[in-house]
């Protein structure tokens, strides 16, 4: 009889994945995977894929901020960065205006509307995560945030 997962595969074989389950950068993937997947089902009432919503999200908490603040901090590459920025401007979610401090640089500001969007977009994530991570107590949460910031920042 048939494997009903992988019908090419004979019933009761299993496939071994402990050397795959034992590599951290497998495990982040398949949890990334899980997160933007559940993102993209439920967010598209804002409009925003993930990489949008971070952005957004870093503008309406930083006013002001740059664009080379964005790319360093979300490790983006400023060619990639340059459409997303005119998409949601164009919108009508976000203005650039004169850095107050850098007379060169233009700095990036949240409009009403953005503002407004971007905080039911991140209720709702919070919301998303929450059920994400339903698996995991509170402590767990934070203790498995810790440990990825190790690796990555």
């Amino acid at each position: 009889m048939a494997n009903p997962r992988n019908p090419a595969a004979p019933e009761g074989d299993k496939v071994d994945t402990r050397l795959l389950e034992s590599l951290l950068g497998y495990n982040a993937r398949r949890t990334s995977l899980l997160a933007i997947d559940v993102f993209l089902q439920h967010m598209g009432e804002f409009g925003l894929r993930p990489v949008d919503f971070s952005v957004a999200s870093l503008i309406l908490h930083n006013p002001g901020i740059t664009s080379r603040q964005l790319c360093d901090v979300l490790g983006l590459l400023p060619p990639n960065l340059v459409g997303l920025l005119k998409d949601l401007e164009q919108r009508g979610l976000i203005v650039r205006r004169p850095h107050p401090l850098d007379g060169r640089a233009l700095g990036l500001y949240a409009t009403d509307e953005g503002q407004t969007l971007v905080r039911a977009a991140e209720k709702k994530v919070t919301s998303l995560e929450a059920q994400i991570a339903s698996r995991l107590s509170a402590d767990e949460r934070k203790t498995l945030i810790r440990l990825l910031k190790k690796v990555y920042l």
